[in-house]
Protein backbone atom coordinates (compact mmCIF):
# COMPACT_ATOMS: atom_id res chain seq x y z
CA UNK A 1 0.00 0.00 0.00
CA UNK A 2 0.97 3.77 -1.03
CA UNK A 3 2.58 5.53 2.61
CA UNK A 4 -0.07 8.59 3.25
CA UNK A 5 1.21 12.29 2.32
CA UNK A 6 2.64 13.74 5.04
CA UNK A 7 2.14 17.36 3.57
CA UNK A 8 -1.65 16.84 3.20
CA UNK A 9 -1.96 15.48 6.73
CA UNK A 10 -1.80 16.69 10.34
CA UNK A 11 0.73 14.72 12.28
CA UNK A 12 -2.15 12.98 14.17
CA UNK A 13 -3.75 12.05 10.63
CA UNK A 14 -0.46 10.68 9.58
CA UNK A 15 0.67 8.66 12.07
CA UNK A 16 -2.96 7.11 11.83
CA UNK A 17 -2.04 5.92 8.39
CA UNK A 18 0.77 4.73 8.96
CA UNK A 19 -0.58 2.11 11.52
CA UNK A 20 -3.19 1.26 8.87
CA UNK A 21 -0.61 0.69 6.04
CA UNK A 22 1.68 -1.19 8.62
CA UNK A 23 4.68 -2.71 6.91
CA UNK A 24 8.56 -1.59 7.20
CA UNK A 25 7.74 1.41 4.98
CA UNK A 26 5.83 2.49 7.22
CA UNK A 27 7.53 1.82 10.34
CA UNK A 28 10.68 4.06 9.16
CA UNK A 29 8.35 6.50 8.61
CA UNK A 30 6.93 6.25 11.42
CA UNK A 31 10.06 6.37 13.65
CA UNK A 32 11.23 9.50 11.56
CA UNK A 33 8.01 11.44 12.23
CA UNK A 34 8.19 10.15 16.04
CA UNK A 35 12.34 10.60 16.41
CA UNK A 36 11.41 12.73 19.44
CA UNK A 37 9.16 10.52 21.44
CA UNK A 38 11.15 8.69 24.04
CA UNK A 39 8.70 5.24 24.82
CA UNK A 40 9.86 4.03 28.41
CA UNK A 41 11.30 0.45 28.59
CA UNK A 42 9.77 -2.55 30.12
CA UNK A 43 10.75 -5.75 32.67
CA UNK A 44 9.07 -9.06 31.56
CA UNK A 45 9.18 -9.67 35.08
CA UNK A 46 6.38 -6.98 36.10
CA UNK A 47 4.05 -8.15 33.52
CA UNK A 48 0.66 -9.57 35.14
CA UNK A 49 0.04 -13.71 34.83
CA UNK A 50 -3.80 -12.46 33.44
CA UNK A 51 -2.72 -11.03 29.71
CA UNK A 52 -6.16 -9.32 29.65
CA UNK A 53 -4.93 -7.46 32.58
CA UNK A 54 -4.65 -4.13 31.11
CA UNK A 55 -7.04 -1.61 32.96
CA UNK A 56 -4.80 -0.44 35.88
CA UNK A 57 -2.22 0.37 33.09
CA UNK A 58 -4.40 2.66 31.09
CA UNK A 59 -5.16 6.09 32.06
CA UNK A 60 -8.73 7.06 33.38
CA UNK A 61 -10.63 10.06 32.56
CA UNK A 62 -12.52 12.58 35.18
CA UNK A 63 -15.12 10.35 36.22
CA UNK A 64 -13.19 7.07 36.75
CA UNK A 65 -14.08 5.79 33.45
CA UNK A 66 -10.73 3.87 31.68
CA UNK A 67 -9.52 5.57 28.61
CA UNK A 68 -8.43 3.20 26.13
CA UNK A 69 -4.86 2.98 24.16
CA UNK A 70 -5.03 5.48 20.87
CA UNK A 71 -3.71 3.15 18.20
CA UNK A 72 -4.29 -0.43 17.69
CA UNK A 73 -3.45 -3.55 15.28
CA UNK A 74 -5.34 -6.96 15.35
CA UNK A 75 -2.48 -9.30 13.70
CA UNK A 76 -4.31 -12.76 12.31
CA UNK A 77 -1.99 -15.36 11.47
CA UNK A 78 -2.00 -18.64 10.10
CA UNK A 79 0.50 -20.62 10.64
CA UNK A 80 2.17 -23.00 7.79
CA UNK A 81 2.45 -26.08 10.08
CA UNK A 82 2.27 -27.73 13.74
CA UNK A 83 4.00 -25.78 16.12
CA UNK A 84 6.64 -27.82 17.84
CA UNK A 85 8.53 -27.07 21.79
CA UNK A 86 11.11 -25.49 20.49
CA UNK A 87 8.76 -23.21 18.33
CA UNK A 88 6.59 -22.43 21.53
CA UNK A 89 9.83 -21.60 23.62
CA UNK A 90 11.15 -19.29 20.34
CA UNK A 91 7.23 -17.71 20.52
CA UNK A 92 7.44 -16.66 23.99
CA UNK A 93 10.76 -15.01 23.79
CA UNK A 94 9.64 -12.93 20.71
CA UNK A 95 6.96 -12.09 23.44
CA UNK A 96 9.62 -11.45 25.90
CA UNK A 97 11.52 -8.85 24.01
CA UNK A 98 8.30 -6.62 23.11
CA UNK A 99 8.30 -7.04 27.17
CA UNK A 100 11.82 -5.35 27.94
CA UNK A 101 11.18 -3.03 24.85
CA UNK A 102 8.32 -1.74 26.25
CA UNK A 103 6.45 -0.57 29.08
CA UNK A 104 2.81 -2.61 29.88
CA UNK A 105 1.20 0.08 29.62
CA UNK A 106 -0.47 2.60 27.00
CA UNK A 107 2.42 4.74 27.21
CA UNK A 108 4.37 1.44 26.22
CA UNK A 109 2.41 -1.43 24.70
CA UNK A 110 -0.12 -3.65 25.54
CA UNK A 111 -0.48 -7.35 24.36
CA UNK A 112 -2.73 -10.17 24.04
CA UNK A 113 -2.60 -13.63 22.18
CA UNK A 114 -5.79 -15.63 20.93
CA UNK A 115 -6.15 -18.56 19.44
CA UNK A 116 -9.02 -19.55 17.54
CA UNK A 117 -11.33 -23.07 17.21
CA UNK A 118 -9.37 -23.77 14.11
CA UNK A 119 -5.78 -23.54 16.00
CA UNK A 120 -7.68 -25.86 18.81
CA UNK A 121 -8.03 -28.37 16.21
CA UNK A 122 -4.88 -28.54 15.66
CA UNK A 123 -3.85 -29.93 18.97
CA UNK A 124 -6.98 -31.73 19.88
CA UNK A 125 -9.01 -29.50 22.03
CA UNK A 126 -12.93 -28.45 21.10
CA UNK A 127 -13.32 -25.94 23.72
CA UNK A 128 -14.00 -23.15 22.17
CA UNK A 129 -17.28 -22.21 19.68
CA UNK A 130 -16.14 -21.50 16.28
CA UNK A 131 -17.78 -18.17 14.93
CA UNK A 132 -21.43 -17.67 13.28
CA UNK A 133 -24.11 -15.54 11.96
CA UNK A 134 -26.12 -14.18 15.17
CA UNK A 135 -29.31 -12.82 13.27
CA UNK A 136 -31.15 -13.64 9.84
CA UNK A 137 -29.88 -10.62 8.18
CA UNK A 138 -26.00 -10.71 8.17
CA UNK A 139 -23.73 -12.68 6.27
CA UNK A 140 -20.31 -11.80 7.99
CA UNK A 141 -16.84 -13.66 6.71
CA UNK A 142 -15.28 -15.85 9.38
CA UNK A 143 -11.70 -15.66 11.18
CA UNK A 144 -10.27 -18.79 9.78
CA UNK A 145 -6.89 -18.27 10.79
CA UNK A 146 -5.03 -19.77 14.02
CA UNK A 147 -4.26 -16.68 16.22
CA UNK A 148 -4.65 -13.34 16.53
CA UNK A 149 -2.53 -11.10 18.54
CA UNK A 150 -3.86 -7.40 19.52
CA UNK A 151 -1.18 -4.38 20.02
CA UNK A 152 -1.98 -1.50 21.76
CA UNK A 153 -0.35 1.60 22.24
CA UNK A 154 -0.81 5.59 22.33
CA UNK A 155 2.45 5.68 19.79
CA UNK A 156 1.83 4.19 16.94
CA UNK A 157 5.42 3.18 16.36
CA UNK A 158 5.04 0.83 18.86
CA UNK A 159 2.37 -1.25 17.29
CA UNK A 160 4.13 -1.06 13.95
CA UNK A 161 7.60 -1.88 15.69
CA UNK A 162 6.12 -4.86 18.03
CA UNK A 163 4.44 -6.40 14.54
CA UNK A 164 7.60 -6.17 12.59
CA UNK A 165 9.72 -7.62 15.32
CA UNK A 166 7.54 -10.60 16.11
CA UNK A 167 7.28 -11.50 12.01
CA UNK A 168 10.89 -11.31 11.71
CA UNK A 169 11.41 -7.88 9.58
CA UNK A 170 13.60 -5.84 11.99
CA UNK A 171 16.55 -6.73 14.26
CA UNK A 172 15.81 -4.35 17.31
CA UNK A 173 12.77 -2.79 18.87
CA UNK A 174 12.33 0.51 20.89
CA UNK A 175 16.65 -0.15 21.26
CA UNK A 176 16.36 -3.95 22.03
CA UNK A 177 17.93 -6.81 20.19
CA UNK A 178 15.21 -9.29 18.64
CA UNK A 179 16.17 -12.29 19.82
CA UNK A 180 13.45 -14.77 18.14
CA UNK A 181 10.24 -13.91 15.67
CA UNK A 182 7.77 -16.36 14.38
CA UNK A 183 8.09 -14.89 10.77
CA UNK A 184 9.19 -18.49 9.32
CA UNK A 185 6.43 -20.36 10.75
CA UNK A 186 3.09 -17.69 8.74
CA UNK A 187 1.92 -18.60 5.74
CA UNK A 188 -0.42 -15.84 6.17
CA UNK A 189 -1.78 -12.79 7.91
CA UNK A 190 -4.20 -10.17 8.09
CA UNK A 191 -4.52 -6.78 9.92
CA UNK A 192 -7.21 -4.83 11.62
CA UNK A 193 -6.31 -1.43 12.48
CA UNK A 194 -7.84 1.50 14.35
CA UNK A 195 -7.92 4.54 16.40
CA UNK A 196 -9.95 5.31 19.69
CA UNK A 197 -9.99 9.01 21.45
CA UNK A 198 -11.59 12.54 21.50
CA UNK A 199 -11.10 14.43 18.17
CA UNK A 200 -9.79 11.21 16.31
CA UNK A 201 -13.07 10.17 14.40
CA UNK A 202 -13.25 14.08 13.24
CA UNK A 203 -10.16 13.97 11.43
CA UNK A 204 -11.76 11.66 8.99
CA UNK A 205 -14.55 13.67 7.93
CA UNK A 206 -12.72 13.21 3.73
CA UNK A 207 -13.16 9.53 4.28
CA UNK A 208 -15.32 7.96 1.78
CA UNK A 209 -18.85 7.17 3.77
CA UNK A 210 -18.20 10.11 6.33
CA UNK A 211 -20.80 12.92 5.95
CA UNK A 212 -19.93 16.77 5.62
CA UNK A 213 -23.17 17.49 5.53
CA UNK A 214 -22.89 17.73 9.64
CA UNK A 215 -19.35 17.02 11.24
CA UNK A 216 -18.60 14.31 13.97
CA UNK A 217 -17.96 16.62 17.02
CA UNK A 218 -14.46 17.76 17.78
CA UNK A 219 -14.69 16.00 21.04
CA UNK A 220 -16.46 12.77 20.02
CA UNK A 221 -13.93 9.85 20.44
CA UNK A 222 -16.11 7.06 18.04
CA UNK A 223 -17.74 7.66 14.56
CA UNK A 224 -21.52 7.66 15.71
CA UNK A 225 -20.64 10.45 17.76
CA UNK A 226 -20.82 9.45 21.42
CA UNK A 227 -18.82 8.77 24.35
CA UNK A 228 -18.66 4.90 25.30
CA UNK A 229 -16.96 2.57 27.67
CA UNK A 230 -18.39 4.02 31.11
CA UNK A 231 -17.43 2.32 34.31
CA UNK A 232 -20.55 1.08 35.44
CA UNK A 233 -21.21 -0.49 32.04
CA UNK A 234 -17.95 -2.42 31.65
CA UNK A 235 -17.78 -6.02 33.14
CA UNK A 236 -14.71 -5.86 35.60
CA UNK A 237 -11.40 -7.94 34.40
CA UNK A 238 -12.35 -10.71 37.49
CA UNK A 239 -15.56 -10.65 35.66
CA UNK A 240 -14.17 -11.96 32.42
CA UNK A 241 -11.52 -14.07 33.89
CA UNK A 242 -11.65 -18.13 33.24
CA UNK A 243 -12.20 -19.45 36.70
CA UNK A 244 -11.83 -23.48 36.10
CA UNK A 245 -10.51 -26.04 33.42
CA UNK A 246 -7.05 -25.89 31.63
CA UNK A 247 -7.24 -22.01 30.66
CA UNK A 248 -8.17 -20.86 34.33
CA UNK A 249 -6.78 -17.58 34.53
CA UNK A 250 -7.12 -16.49 30.66
CA UNK A 251 -10.33 -15.46 28.81
CA UNK A 252 -12.49 -15.57 25.80
CA UNK A 253 -12.55 -12.59 23.03
CA UNK A 254 -14.70 -12.00 20.43
CA UNK A 255 -14.44 -9.31 17.62
CA UNK A 256 -17.36 -8.34 14.93
CA UNK A 257 -15.20 -5.69 12.45
CA UNK A 258 -18.74 -3.66 11.61
CA UNK A 259 -19.56 -0.93 8.70
CA UNK A 260 -21.55 1.99 10.00
CA UNK A 261 -23.36 3.89 7.56
CA UNK A 262 -22.78 7.28 8.66
CA UNK A 263 -24.34 9.02 5.69
CA UNK A 264 -27.68 7.68 6.92
CA UNK A 265 -26.81 7.84 10.77
CA UNK A 266 -25.92 12.10 10.35
CA UNK A 267 -27.97 12.68 7.23
CA UNK A 268 -31.33 10.86 8.24
CA UNK A 269 -31.67 11.42 11.84
CA UNK A 270 -31.99 14.13 14.29
CA UNK A 271 -29.82 14.56 17.37
CA UNK A 272 -32.48 14.02 19.62
CA UNK A 273 -33.44 10.89 16.96
CA UNK A 274 -29.17 9.47 17.31
CA UNK A 275 -29.55 9.72 21.27
CA UNK A 276 -33.33 7.88 21.12
CA UNK A 277 -31.75 5.02 18.73
CA UNK A 278 -28.42 5.29 21.14
CA UNK A 279 -29.63 5.23 24.05
CA UNK A 280 -33.08 5.62 25.06
CA UNK A 281 -35.74 7.71 24.38
CA UNK A 282 -35.86 9.28 27.84
CA UNK A 283 -32.49 10.16 27.19
CA UNK A 284 -33.29 12.08 24.02
CA UNK A 285 -36.54 13.92 25.61
CA UNK A 286 -34.61 14.69 29.38
CA UNK A 287 -31.80 16.06 27.19
CA UNK A 288 -29.58 13.49 29.79
CA UNK A 289 -26.62 13.20 27.15
CA UNK A 290 -25.83 16.38 25.96
CA UNK A 291 -23.74 16.44 22.36
CA UNK A 292 -21.35 13.99 22.50
CA UNK A 293 -21.93 12.09 26.23
CA UNK A 294 -20.51 14.99 28.07
CA UNK A 295 -23.37 15.65 31.03
CA UNK A 296 -22.74 11.54 31.12
CA UNK A 297 -20.09 10.41 33.97
CA UNK A 298 -19.34 6.81 34.77
CA UNK A 299 -22.37 5.44 33.71
CA UNK A 300 -24.78 5.89 30.40
CA UNK A 301 -27.29 7.04 32.67
CA UNK A 302 -29.59 3.91 32.12
CA UNK A 303 -31.50 3.04 35.51
CA UNK A 304 -32.74 -0.43 36.57
CA UNK A 305 -36.44 0.94 36.23
CA UNK A 306 -35.49 2.31 32.13
CA UNK A 307 -33.81 -1.12 31.39
CA UNK A 308 -36.87 -2.93 33.12
CA UNK A 309 -38.67 -0.87 31.07
CA UNK A 310 -37.29 -1.32 27.51
CA UNK A 311 -40.49 -3.24 25.90
CA UNK A 312 -43.02 -0.80 27.81
CA UNK A 313 -40.60 2.14 26.59
CA UNK A 314 -40.86 1.13 23.18
CA UNK A 315 -45.10 0.17 22.83
CA UNK A 316 -45.40 4.02 24.30
CA UNK A 317 -42.33 6.38 21.86
CA UNK A 318 -42.27 3.95 19.09
CA UNK A 319 -37.91 3.22 19.50
CA UNK A 320 -36.06 1.17 21.13
CA UNK A 321 -32.22 2.21 22.67
CA UNK A 322 -29.15 0.25 21.44
CA UNK A 323 -27.60 0.56 25.06
CA UNK A 324 -31.38 0.06 26.90
CA UNK A 325 -31.79 -3.24 25.21
CA UNK A 326 -28.12 -4.50 25.61
CA UNK A 327 -28.52 -3.68 29.19
CA UNK A 328 -31.19 -6.16 29.53
CA UNK A 329 -28.05 -8.84 29.32
CA UNK A 330 -26.73 -8.34 32.51
CA UNK A 331 -26.74 -10.82 35.38
CA UNK A 332 -28.24 -8.97 38.48
CA UNK A 333 -26.95 -5.97 37.15
CA UNK A 334 -23.61 -6.70 36.75
CA UNK A 335 -22.33 -6.42 33.23
CA UNK A 336 -20.86 -9.53 31.05
CA UNK A 337 -18.67 -7.66 28.33
CA UNK A 338 -15.66 -5.90 28.86
CA UNK A 339 -14.83 -4.21 25.86
CA UNK A 340 -12.23 -2.61 24.17
CA UNK A 341 -13.83 -1.42 21.30
CA UNK A 342 -12.06 1.07 18.34
CA UNK A 343 -12.94 2.92 14.95
CA UNK A 344 -11.29 2.21 12.08
CA UNK A 345 -11.13 3.41 8.56
CA UNK A 346 -9.94 -0.13 7.12
CA UNK A 347 -10.71 -0.48 3.29
CA UNK A 348 -11.05 3.47 2.88
CA UNK A 349 -14.51 3.43 4.35
CA UNK A 350 -15.66 4.10 8.75
CA UNK A 351 -16.17 1.43 10.67
CA UNK A 352 -15.63 -0.45 14.15
CA UNK A 353 -13.91 -3.14 15.45
CA UNK A 354 -15.89 -3.96 18.43
CA UNK A 355 -13.70 -5.99 20.88
CA UNK A 356 -15.20 -7.85 23.91
CA UNK A 357 -14.06 -10.17 26.24
CA UNK A 358 -15.95 -12.48 28.65
CA UNK A 359 -15.76 -15.58 30.49
CA UNK A 360 -17.58 -17.33 27.45
CA UNK A 361 -18.54 -17.13 24.18
CA UNK A 362 -21.82 -18.00 25.11
CA UNK A 363 -22.07 -14.85 27.41
CA UNK A 364 -21.17 -12.52 24.39
CA UNK A 365 -23.86 -14.39 22.70
CA UNK A 366 -26.36 -13.66 25.14
CA UNK A 367 -25.66 -9.87 25.11
CA UNK A 368 -25.68 -9.99 21.36
CA UNK A 369 -28.91 -11.13 21.19
CA UNK A 370 -30.22 -8.07 23.70
CA UNK A 371 -28.28 -6.08 21.37
CA UNK A 372 -30.38 -7.35 18.59
CA UNK A 373 -33.88 -7.04 20.78
CA UNK A 374 -35.65 -9.18 17.91
CA UNK A 375 -37.29 -10.25 20.72
CA UNK A 376 -38.84 -6.66 21.81
CA UNK A 377 -39.30 -5.80 17.88
CA UNK A 378 -41.77 -8.36 17.40
CA UNK A 379 -44.22 -7.68 20.84
CA UNK A 380 -43.75 -3.88 20.12
CA UNK A 381 -44.92 -1.20 17.86
CA UNK A 382 -41.37 -1.42 16.94
CA UNK A 383 -41.58 -3.98 14.02
CA UNK A 384 -38.93 -3.26 11.57
CA UNK A 385 -35.49 -2.44 11.48
CA UNK A 386 -35.87 1.12 11.36
CA UNK A 387 -36.36 1.76 14.78
CA UNK A 388 -34.68 -0.73 16.72
CA UNK A 389 -32.08 0.68 18.28
CA UNK A 390 -28.75 0.99 15.95
CA UNK A 391 -28.82 -1.79 13.76
CA UNK A 392 -30.01 -0.27 10.46
CA UNK A 393 -27.12 1.44 10.19
CA UNK A 394 -24.18 -1.36 11.11
CA UNK A 395 -23.27 -3.89 8.05
CA UNK A 396 -21.02 -7.08 10.36
CA UNK A 397 -18.67 -8.09 8.08
CA UNK A 398 -16.56 -10.12 9.84
CA UNK A 399 -16.31 -12.41 12.97
CA UNK A 400 -13.91 -14.23 15.33
CA UNK A 401 -13.79 -16.14 18.45
CA UNK A 402 -10.62 -16.17 19.98
CA UNK A 403 -9.49 -18.25 23.62
CA UNK A 404 -6.64 -15.58 25.28
CA UNK A 405 -4.50 -18.09 27.25
CA UNK A 406 -2.86 -16.69 31.09
CA UNK A 407 0.50 -15.89 30.70
CA UNK A 408 2.06 -18.52 30.84
CA UNK A 409 0.56 -20.44 28.41
CA UNK A 410 0.33 -18.10 25.47
CA UNK A 411 2.85 -19.09 23.02
CA UNK A 412 1.16 -22.11 21.48
CA UNK A 413 -1.10 -23.60 23.97
CA UNK A 414 -1.37 -27.30 24.60
CA UNK A 415 -4.26 -27.54 26.97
Amino acid sequence: MTLPDRGALSRREYLKGLVAVGGTAALSACLDEESNVEIPTGDPGSVPDRQHAWNAVLSGDDNENIVPARHHVLLSLTLARDPTEEDRGRFERALETLERAYEWSHEGLLVTVGYTPAYFERVGWDGLADPEALTEFEQPDFEDGDLQVHLASDHSRAVLAAEEALLGEVETVNGIEVEANIGDLIDDRERLTGFVGPGLPAEHQDTPGVPDSEPIHEEAPFFMGFRSGFEESQATEDRVTIEEGPFAGGTTRHVESLAIDLQQWYGQDSQFQRVAKLFSYRHAEEDRVGEYGEKLDESNGLTAERIANTAEDAREYGVIGHAQKAARARDDGEPLLLRRDFNTTDDDRPGLHFLSLQRDIDEFVRVREAMTGANVAEETAVGSITNNGILQYLTVRRRGNYLLPPRELRAFPVP
